[in-house]
């Protein structure tokens, strides 16, 4: 077994908190596949995605992201099912392309099946390509988790995908300080709220699923307005191909007021 995660000594307070949780979920026998440096899946999930589609506001939503992952899967199939749009990242943004569109009715249209169409291979076939602004405004947001707080405090796997992600989405007006943010976890993934170490950048969640119960934490937590590009790590551009022309056009809006 791993000792370290893949990202491991960007931040200790949050590495303690991961690994814990990442040896417990294979200890517990509760980890589906390898849960070291992931968005951990779990046994569970699919109910988890069922708890939090009982939520007024997914109800609501005709679009939503999620995180590419696989315990999210069902998250994706569901949504799909019921119509909606659904926004996914490509795994680990390592193409020149940052982000695929999964229209349900396009799906049908080519006879490919929403179980498919929802995995990482699937969408990376036939899902639309598209740049970060081209995604419609969000009713709904999902990311992945290794740890969270009841309060509303999150950890993901290290890498930052995320954060970044929903820095881009708050600066260009994709998602806005009532968006929900909502997670799926295993109950194993909850921790003590004070364990969750929360850094300017990050954002709370609104929704916690896990198979047992649905937390709606009512954080109000202030939220980023956007990226803080002097806190991109070097490494993020080195292994990002877009994200260098990414923020030029970011701060280009900027200077231009937002046009």
């Amino acid at each position: 077994m791993a000792e370290k995660g893949k990202w491991a000594g960007r931040n200790p307070g949050k590495d303690v908190v991961r690994h814990d949780i990442w040896r417990r979920l294979e200890e517990e026998g509760v980890a589906v596949g390898q849960a070291w440096s992931m968005i951990p899946n779990f046994v569970g999930a699919d109910v988890a995605a069922w708890r939090l589609a009982q939520t007024d506001a997914w109800k609501r939503a005709r679009t939503l992201k999620t995180n590419p992952d696989h315990p999210q899967i069902p998250i994706r199939i569901r949504a799909l099912y019921e119509g909606k749009t659904v926004y996914t990242p490509v795994p680990y943004l390592t193409r020149e392309f940052p982000y695929l569109r999964l229209d349900p009715d396009k799906l049908i249209e080519k006879e490919i099946s929403f179980e498919l169409a929802a995995t990482a291979q699937g969408f990376m076939e036939h899902g639309e390509r598209i740049e970060f602004e081209e995604v419609e405004p969000l009713d709904f947001c999902v990311v992945g988790s290794v740890a969270v707080g009841r309060a509303g405090g999150r950890t993901g796997k290290g890498a930052g995908f995320a954060d970044l992600e929903t820095g881009i989405f708050r600066e260009l007006g994709v998602v806005g300080d009532t968006t929900p943010l909502a997670t799926t976890v295993h109950s194993l993934q909850l921790v003590p709220d004070e364990l969750v170490v929360i850094e300017s950048h990050d954002s709370p969640l609104d929704f916690i699923a896990t198979e047992a119960e649905l937390i709606e934490t009512r954080n109000t937590m202030p939220r980023p307005a956007g990226v803080s590009w002097e806190k991109v790590r070097q490494d993020q551009f080195e292994t990002i191909p877009f994200l260098a022309n990414l923020r030029e056009r970011m701060l280009a809006r900027r200077e231009g007021g937002g046009a």
